[in-house]
């Protein structure tokens, strides 16, 4: 997969990486989303985020072809029990060197069902995702195929791994487990 290696000066505008996003999920696309910032007066747009969710069998097709657009800026990943499901957030952004009211900011969210909780991992493509990475599988128990490193980054070495901190479910911490701060 082509990806350009710096910044690009011009960029797409919003729509333009919209249709790139439709393209490339088809029928996994499940929602996609434009949010304008606005600030000023005249009232005009600030900032741009798109917020794509969608199914985790096109997850990597998608960062590859963002990639081709502009250097895809890793943010960070967040993440959340939602039942069924964990959701993990890709925040990144595009045209960070286009100038003002131009960046994009991107967020994939892809619904990982509990029964198979594993994904491929973007370490090969953006390294800066590992610690991000051993943060959700520390945390909320993804499963990144393909990452090096999985040691515990913020739980003590003797924290038993079968209890993920941010579940919700029964492999969420026990009542014992809980340190009530105020």
């Amino acid at each position: 997969m082509k990806c350009r290696p710096e910044y690009v000066k011009e960029c797409k505008c919003p729509e333009e990486v919209l249709n790139c996003i439709r393209e490339t999920a088809g029928e996994s696309l499940l929602e996609l989303e434009l949010r304008e910032r606005l600030d000023g007066n005249p009232r005009r747009a600030l900032y741009r985020d798109v917020w794509v969710k969608l199914d985790k069998k096109t997850y990597l097709a998608l960062v590859d072809r963002l990639r081709t657009i502009d250097f895809l800026h890793f943010h960070v990943m967040s993440g959340n029990d939602d039942g069924e499901a964990v959701t993990l957030n890709v925040h990144c952004s595009l045209f960070r060197e286009a100038g003002g009211g131009k960046r994009l900011g991107i967020t994939i969210a892809v619904p990982i069902p509990k029964t198979d909780l594993s994904i491929p991992s973007l370490n090969s493509r953006i390294p800066g995702t590992e610690y991000s990475e051993r943060e959700m599988r520390e945390m909320l128990g993804i499963h990144f195929e393909g990452l090096p490193n999985t040691d515990p980054l913020f739980l003590p070495e003797e924290w038993d791994e079968e209890i993920k901190p941010w579940r919700r479910d029964e492999t969420g911490p026990a009542p014992e487990h809980i340190r009530e701060l105020s």
